[in-house]
């Protein structure tokens, strides 16, 4: 037997090739994930816009002292709570839907139908965020919004949507729903595309109908893409998409207790109160709250269905 030589330096060299195509992920990722942790350090400075971050005041924890501050009333309880109460709905359910409307369409014998609902249905998804808080506007607003509109022209009285907690779960949902759904449709759509037929057909043959293939053949054979998927998600939980929230709640206070999620506090830190270390503060405690979350899901997974599990 040989003995390899040269080591690690020996592998680049003898690999240079595939290792140069992996310069340009590696560069982004230095850039934009690596670097840019370097801010960490706002959340423990008192930060002078004088003097920079590195000769700003060390102050320890305090930046997170009015975060976690206040008991159950503490930003910290509601804004955790929120966000991954949304992101579980959206991500469950919308993986849930989406599913089933892929198996509906190939379901769909006609071609034409089909292809026309699929363009129909992915056509949201290329509607911007800011255009969907405008017609969430014109339908719920007080005074000439389509809803009141139509309840007076009924005989009835005007309600103030945007004045109600416990509705905007719903709304938010609804919307989020159907922006997403048709998109993400499109990877359970491939995955169902390559199936064996001949799977189905040796089926048929036995005397399943449509429902007992679906039970019995589809959803086995989309669970392990299902599972990836709700992974890559959780990835994500405490992430709590901003532009939806942002463009549907806009600034209005009345809501923030039931609508408001870590990243538009985040924002608001930023940009109304001007606070770098309150918010990088809630920052840091998003990504390692999210980090110990999807590691802990994956080993769960890993030890209930070790060949679904991420790493």
């Amino acid at each position: 037997m040989k003995q390899k030589k040269g080591g690690v330096f020996y592998e680049l060299f003898r690999h240079r090739t595939l290792y140069a195509m992996t310069l340009p992920a590696l560069i982004f990722f230095l850039i934009f994930s690596y670097i840019p942790m370097m801010g960490v350090y706002y959340a423990f400075v008192d930060y002078d816009f004088g003097k920079g971050i590195l000769h700003s005041s060390f102050v320890g924890l305090k930046n997170f002292q009015y975060f976690v501050s206040g008991g159950w009333d503490a930003p910290i309880v509601y804004l955790t709570k929120n966000t991954i109460l949304y992101n579980l709905v959206f991500i469950l359910l919308g993986n849930i839907m989406q599913c089933m409307l892929a198996i509906m369409i190939t379901t769909v014998v006609g071609r034409l139908f089909k292809r026309v609902t699929q363009s129909v249905m992915l056509l949201p998804h290329f509607v911007s965020y800011v255009i969907v808080g405008t017609i969430a506007y014109n339908i719920f607003n007080s005074n000439y919004g389509v809803l009141n509109s139509l309840l007076k022209a009924l005989g009835g009285s005007g309600i103030s949507v945007y004045m109600i907690q416990w509705i905007w779960p719903f709304i938010i949902t609804f919307f989020f729903l159907w922006k997403g759904t048709g998109f993400g449709m499109v990877v359970y759509l491939a995955a169902i595309t390559g199936f064996d037929r001949e799977v189905y057909e040796a089926a048929k043959i036995d005397g399943c109908n449509l429902f007992k293939e679906i039970r019995y053949i589809t959803l086995p054979m989309l669970k392990p893409t299902f599972i990836m998927l709700v992974l890559f998600n959780l990835g994500g939980i405490m992430r709590g998409q901003f532009e939806l929230f942002y463009n549907l709640i806009q600034r209005n206070g009345q809501l923030f207790s039931a609508t408001d999620v870590l990243d538009t506090y985040i924002y608001r830190a930023m940009t109304v109160n001007f606070n770098l270390g309150t918010s990088t503060a809630a920052g840091v405690y998003q990504s390692v709250f999210g980090f110990i979350l999807v590691v802990t899901v994956n080993k769960i997974i890993r030890k209930t269905s070790p060949e679904n599990a991420l790493f």
